[in-house]
């Protein structure tokens, strides 16, 4: 089994391509991680290019493909959903739908419960919390950045680009709050573990997981100018 995965609801474009067999495991292909808020469509398709070159593998070896659905920014989640979906139509291969949040948790590694949060601008952030790396409890929300700690168990510890954001009231900065933003290889190796029969998060639908409104709006009807 070799799976494409890539991610782009984050400032991180990353991509990378991983092989699942019986006898060996998961094993990593290639992987290229990008770090550029406003350029995914330019960095995501070479990105891909060179992960297949890296390996020596062609579009048709494909099994399936992983991509991060968010929550995220509508135009960087976007450019990986569309490629996404174009690639698995045009190779007639799988789509699978990953929370970006379960790929910054499950490569935490973590055993005891925790919450992830990501930078979802307008001083906000996108978040969820976990009992573990492979469990999620709530479902992806997004406010301020006290909302993560609301009603949680005291001392809740945070992780992602949101906690090193907002340290003064989720109380992570710097190692503490590793990993920062998803990698593609978390991505790929979560997919191919759920795909192999295991156990983990749960494999979504390559659909947006949007929690508000894109910032840019259809101009409304011009308004009426009335003689006077």
């Amino acid at each position: 089994m070799l799976v494409l995965a890539f991610d782009t609801a984050t400032a991180a474009v990353t991509v990378a391509l991983y092989e699942w067999s019986p006898g060996e495991g998961v094993r990593r292909r290639g992987s290229v991680e990008t770090v550029d808020r406003r350029r995914h469509t330019e960095v995501l398709t070479p990105a891909i290019a060179e992960v297949m070159a890296e390996a020596g593998a062609s579009p048709d070896d494909l099994s399936a493909i992983a991509v991060g659905v968010g929550p995220g920014p509508y135009t960087g989640l976007r450019v990986g959903l569309v490629t996404a979906r174009a690639m698995g139509e045009s190779l007639r291969v799988p789509v699978h739908g990953v929370c970006t949040l379960d790929v910054i948790a499950w490569a935490s590694g973590r055993t005891a419960p925790f919450a992830v949060a990501t930078d979802a601008r307008r001083k906000e952030v996108y978040w969820a919390r976990y009992d573990s790396a492979r469990s999620r409890t709530t479902e992806p929300a997004v406010g301020p950045p006290a909302d993560v700690l609301a009603g949680g168990p005291e001392g809740l510890p945070v992780i992602g680009e949101g906690a090193a954001l907002y340290p003064e009231v989720l109380g992570a900065a710097g190692h503490d709050a590793q990993p920062l933003l998803p990698t593609a290889g978390a991505l790929a190796e979560l997919a191919v573990t759920r795909l192999s029969g295991a156990s983990g998060p749960v494999l979504l639908p390559p659909e947006p997981l949007y929690l508000r409104r894109p910032d840019a709006k259809e101009p409304g009807p011009r308004k009426k100018v009335t003689p006077r």
